[in-house]
């Protein structure tokens, strides 16, 4: 499917979005880049092409075991099963204490003594565990079919964590009239704050940035031209100090006292909304989330 966009990057995270997929399971093809006209005003939209992956059938040859899992499918069960005799295996592997539970043909439960080291920091072992499974879930596969792998409701506390932080943000915005900017986050994560400011009648969401350190921006309607940018990731100010120079040099332009010196110094005041200290993905996989260990 082709989708348009003032960028190639805007067009493409367009039609991430609308297939629900991330960049690693698509397959994306730049039609067209964006033509620009005078005093830099977009004159033509830049069109990509984004459509998922197709996962190729692995043949197993007749004469080994390998051919049972192919009966068990076509008996009916799903390829759900396939995926977590894969997870077990790849947790054996990391050394890793689990049970795996199949709950239903698109979600698998992980049991671990040490739940963190399953989610890992931001969920980025978990999310890297169901990009794989989920590849070995579809293989023969004509229609691609998401398979969700969680453990203890991380999937779903996450959730509602970044739904609570979008209204939050979006106050703020609104408030102080300045672009809020948000940490990097997976596009899984992100599309759920583009998804609850969608309806906003005060503000809008963009992305920015490239993988694996892409992040989205909510702008005001009433947006301050003149207003310095407010960061909730600390880390993405433009001169790497806007958890020190921000709260003071903006306070003077509508922030007031709540944001008079509370720049700090790197630590927890800086971001404004965590306590702990903010780093940046690690590029592991495309998805991206949140740990355990992580007190939002």
């Amino acid at each position: 499917m082709e989708f348009t966009g003032k960028t190639v990057e805007e067009a493409k995270e367009k039609g991430l979005n609308e297939l629900g997929i991330s960049e690693a399971e698509a397959e994306i093809t730049v039609v067209s880049e964006a033509v620009k006209g005078l005093f830099g005003k977009v004159k033509k939209e830049a069109v990509v092409d984004v459509k998922k992956k197709e996962v190729k059938a692995v043949k197993a040859e007749k004469s080994t075991p390998k051919t049972k899992p192919a009966t068990k499918k076509a008996e009916g069960t799903s390829g759900t099963d396939a995926a977590a005799k894969f997870i077990e295996k790849l947790l054996g592997i990391m050394k890793i204490t689990a049970t795996v539970e199949v709950k239903d043909e698109n979600k698998i439960t992980l049991v671990a003594e040490d739940s963190s080291s399953v989610i890992g920091y931001r969920g980025e072992v978990l999310d890297a565990i169901q990009v794989l499974s989920g590849a070995v879930a579809n293989i023969g596969n004509k229609e691609y079919k998401k398979v969700v792998v969680d453990c203890e409701n991380y999937r779903d506390r996450r959730e509602e964590t970044l739904i609570a932080l979008a209204h939050k943000l979006e106050g703020k915005a609104t408030d102080m009239r300045r672009k809020v900017i948000l940490e990097p986050m997976s596009p899984f994560e992100r599309r759920i704050i583009h998804t609850a400011l969608a309806e906003s009648e005060t503000v809008k969401t963009e992305s920015e940035g490239k993988e694996p350190a892409r992040y989205v921006v909510i702008v005001p309607n009433d947006l301050d031209e003149d207003a310095r940018p407010y960061n909730a990731g600390s880390h993405h100010g433009r001169n790497g100090r806007d958890g020190r120079n921000g709260g003071r040099r903006n306070d003077k332009r509508g922030g007031g006292r709540d944001f008079k010196g509370r720049g700090g110094r790197g630590g927890s005041r800086g971001s404004g909304f965590t306590e702990e200290k903010r780093k940046a993905p690690s590029g592991f996989g495309t998805y991206l989330g949140n740990s355990l260990k992580d007190k939002n």
